[in-house]
């Protein structure tokens, strides 16, 4: 079945309608009005703004950007604009990573440091953590060792797992190299199963 064009005139329209046929072409000619053409430039500007953000903006950071670009609209009016273009911010997720992984059954040891960030002497308390950072590589573990006498990192790692070998013990032997121990050691840490390892040398306390 082919399909049919219908072309009407006009002036039946207008009569179908009940619209007058001078009104009809007055309103055809008609300029917009300051607030829709104010209404326009605004659409236009918050989805410039959206495509620059890469879709993340919502409602209150277009608002300020827009602010800063000389547009002063409120929150409210922005976000229903958005609404009614059907555009919405890309919600994405937080990034969360747990270094500690306090649930397991090894022996938890003395609490010996009890806030005590003072040292006397180099190589008598060390401390340690693990945490991670955003690289050209991807988020990665960073594990740090200080000796709390000049707050001096004497050992590091940078890992893509938390096995105690690739975080713990890799900054545990470079700290060795950097500063051989020599008498009593208090090494301490939070509970994270990473440090509840044999060390490579033995340690006379450890918290």
């Amino acid at each position: 079945m082919k399909a049919h064009r219908f072309k009407f005139a006009i002036e039946k329209m207008c009569k179908v309608f009940k619209v007058s046929r001078s009104g009809y072409y007055d309103w055809l000619e008609r300029k917009p009005s300051p607030t829709a053409m104010q209404t326009l430039k605004a659409i236009q500007m918050i989805k410039t703004i959206y495509t620059e953000s890469k879709g993340r903006y919502g409602s209150p950071k277009i608002t300020r950007e827009l602010r800063l670009r000389g547009m002063k609209l409120s929150r409210p009016r922005v976000a229903r604009l958005m609404r009614l273009e059907g555009i919405r911010s890309i919600v994405q997720k937080k990034f969360r990573v747990v270094t500690t992984d306090s649930k397991h059954n090894y022996p938890i040891a003395e609490n010996l440091l009890n806030r005590d960030f003072k040292a006397t002497k180099p190589g008598k308390v060390w401390v340690s953590d693990i945490t991670y950072i955003r690289t050209a590589q991807g988020w990665l573990y960073l594990t740090i060792i200080m000796d709390l006498f000049d707050r001096k990192i004497i050992g590091w790692s940078l890992s893509k797992t938390l096995t105690a070998k690739d975080t713990v013990v890799a900054a545990w032997r470079m700290a060795l190299i950097n500063r051989p121990l020599r008498g009593r050691l208090i090494f301490h840490s939070d509970r994270g199963v990473q440090y509840e390892f044999n060390m490579p040398v033995p340690i006379s306390e450890m918290s």
